[in-house]
């Protein structure tokens, strides 16, 4: 019994972090996807605040209205196939906590190289 416990608790504990968005995630796949059109992360993370983050990156819909404006928009042709793909709703959480901790509110700035 004991030992059942002590292992339930240990695999909660490995495990319940890797379920969780990261912000370095998130400033990896900015860097990665984002930057050659965008800039430097300070700058288009500085141009919301967190509620306006939160919104266009939606834990339920996996950051669907961020894609919409990317597909609805002729000059981000290059970035249709990223914001169609399940890689993109994969991130999407990651992406979201680092414009949150970027956020014009939040007095953070991103270190992105």
């Amino acid at each position: 019994m004991r030992f059942s416990l002590v292992l339930i608790f240990v695999f909660s504990i490995l495990c319940i972090p890797a379920l969780e968005a990261a912000v370095y995630k998130g400033q990896k796949t900015y860097v990665k996807k984002c930057r050659k059109c965008h800039g430097g992360g300070q700058k288009i993370a500085g141009s919301k605040r967190m509620k306006e983050w939160k919104k266009l990156l939606n834990k339920k819909n996996k950051g669907v209205k961020l894609a919409n404006i990317h597909l609805n928009n002729e000059k981000a042709k290059k970035s249709h196939k990223y914001f169609e793909s399940k890689k993109y709703r994969k991130r999407a959480r990651h992406l979201r906590d680092f414009m949150v901790e970027y956020a014009k509110d939040s007095g953070n700035v991103p270190a992105c190289n």
